[in-house]
């Protein structure tokens, strides 16, 4: 019974999600246009000899994060403030069910994301070895996993204006301390600690490492987006209300 309202719950997510055109646009907009913008006005500053070897891989943390986290956290948000959410309550599907559901969702919009991304990183002059990709895949699917328990975290605890206002400030946090546009370097060195623990950056940087040749495919950075992809998803469970 729980698998079938778990099927249901993810066809009418991708349905919404699908009528809300104006989403979309700004989901596959934003990470187009810092991957062409930082691409063309060559301000990553990395000690690679292309910088859109930087960029790519940052580009492709800021699409999960933006679609996993944002979109997902505000659309949830709202439909919780209207009462929508209240009448899942009483259906079979449970709360890890919601999120698993719109993890899915947010998984197949990712697919797209990432393979305009690929492409507009390609036009620009972007190389990447075939053998690299795969790892690379799995890093973005655990990445999802945690951005997506972050954003379901924030609606299912706060109320819609203020998960709307955390979400946005959260979003443009991660994105200057998450190494997506420039190197975390480049931050002074208490930041750059700091930042090495938040789920961008960890997320940024082993993407990175797996999709440029000699890099490592296991690091810390994995390890810590590995905490957040089993810490963010469990806390939104068991602490997401149906209402406000």
């Amino acid at each position: 019974m729980r698998q079938a309202a778990l099927v249901a719950q993810s066809r009418i997510e991708l349905l919404l999600t699908v009528r809300r055109s104006e989403s979309l646009v700004v989901t596959f907009g934003i990470p187009i246009g810092v991957l062409v913008f930082f691409a063309e006005v060559d301000a990553a500053n990395t000690t690679l000899a292309d910088p859109i070897q930087f960029l790519v891989p940052g580009v492709l943390a800021l699409a999960v994060m933006s679609t996993a986290m944002v979109s997902l956290g505000i659309a949830t948000g709202y439909e919780r403030r209207y009462g929508v959410l209240k009448r899942l309550g009483s259906t079979p599907l449970s709360r890890g069910g919601l999120l698993a559901a719109k993890t899915v969702n947010v998984l197949l919009i990712e697919v797209v994301q990432a393979a305009i991304v690929i492409a507009v990183g390609l036009t620009l002059g972007w190389d990447v070895p075939a053998e690299r990709i795969g790892p690379a895949v799995v890093l973005l699917l655990v990445g999802t996993v945690a951005f997506a328990g972050i954003g379901m975290l924030l609606a299912g605890t706060l109320r819609a204006e203020a998960n709307l206002a955390v979400a946005n400030a959260l979003f443009l946090f991660l994105l200057f301390f998450g190494g997506m546009a420039y190197p975390l370097s480049r931050l002074p060195g208490p930041l750059e600690s700091v930042a090495r623990l938040l789920p961008a950056a960890a997320l940024a940087e082993s993407v990175r490492d797996a999709l440029t040749p000699g890099g490592a495919f296991l690091s810390g950075s994995v390890l810590v987006l590995v905490v957040w992809a089993v810490a963010a998803p469990m806390l939104a469970t068991r602490l997401f209300r149906w209402e406000e």
